[in-house]
């Protein structure tokens, strides 16, 4: 079997185990994204992030990751919902309606790792799920799975940007694919609709601004001058890609872990700011929202009911 014939077999593999789209390129140094990091860092856009300062080569470099890596396996998986909370609620991100998509993503790639061993032999990789140093969107791009978008996320202009990335860094020699050209043009509609101005130019979010960081990753108190901007966000935001052209062509999943608990579709405002650990526990049994553990949804819905940035005690 050749290179060309191993490609096409992930790439079907991939399609069966639901992925969206499947893209190849060669593993090595990603010399155009280094000063960018660089900068990005050095201006101190991680906030609170300090773990985005770490393996600073390794984040730039995936044969540091898997000695040997020759290429790098981008895949995507939607996870647009065929129905959306209710308007007029505290609102919850898209992509963590249903399950937590590292434990569904992780399964599908440990399938086609083990179907890639069986058909093409000893093949030595790792599977990578937003969850180690790697720059997913970059090598996605890179794939050809799509372009880099101003608000930061992929964009495909068959599917809009409402999916997650994934890879595999294997030590298999395949074909690479090459990138797409860019699609935003003079569009400017996810830069206005920040409500926080985290898009500080086309291209560059600062993540000390942006909505899902105040929700999720922020763990000290909310500032006193974000009060006021966050609209009915309280874990995580989708406004930037909402508002973006692309997504009108985006399309419902069909991954079964996906879908959400029938009582996350139907809370109102007050269901929100009386929650208990008991609802919170059943709604979100297996969820990303799980991150920001009980207490720190409690914190981000009093934040927007009465203005308190603190966090109850866990």
């Amino acid at each position: 079997m050749d290179r060309t014939k191993h490609a096409d077999l992930i790439k079907a593999e991939a399609k069966r185990l639901g992925f969206l789209s499947c893209g190849i390129s060669k593993a090595g140094f990603l010399e155009e994204e280094a000063p960018r990091l660089e900068k990005w860092l050095r201006q101190g856009m991680q906030g609170e992030m300090a773990w985005m300062e770490n393996h600073f080569d390794k984040r730039l470099d995936p044969t540091l990751l898997v000695p040997g890596a020759k290429s790098v396996v981008s895949l995507l998986l939607n996870y647009y919902p065929s129905q959306q909370q209710p308007e007029g609620t505290y609102q919850v991100s898209k992509y963590a309606y249903g399950q937590d998509y590292h434990r569904v993503i992780k399964d599908k790639l440990r399938e086609l790792l083990y179907v890639i061993r069986q058909e093409i032999g000893e093949v030595e990789g790792r599977a990578f799920v937003d969850s180690a140093p790697v720059l997913d969107k970059a090598w996605a791009a890179r794939s050809g799975l799509g372009w880099m978008g101003k608000h930061s996320n992929l964009l495909t202009r068959e599917t809009g940007s409402f999916y997650f990335i994934a890879e595999l860094i294997l030590d298999l020699d395949l074909p690479a694919d090459g990138p797409v050209t860019d699609h935003c043009g003079t569009c400017t509609a996810c830069i206005d609709a920040c409500p926080t101005q985290a898009i500080v130019e086309p291209y560059v979010v600062d993540g000390s601004k942006c909505i899902s960081y105040y929700t999720i990753e922020l763990k000290s108190e909310i500032p006193v001058a974000a009060r006021g901007q966050w609209d009915d966000w309280i874990f995580g935001c989708d406004i930037c890609q909402d508002v973006c052209p692309w997504n009108r062509f985006s399309k419902p999943h069909r991954e079964p872990r996906f879908e959400p608990h029938p009582d996350l579709m139907q809370m109102g405002r007050r269901d929100w700011e009386e929650l208990t650990e008991e609802v919170f526990r059943k709604v979100f049994p297996k969820s990303a929202v799980k991150r920001t553990k009980f207490s720190g949804l409690k914190r981000n819905i009093r934040f927007l009911s009465d203005g308190s940035p603190r966090a109850e005690n866990d």
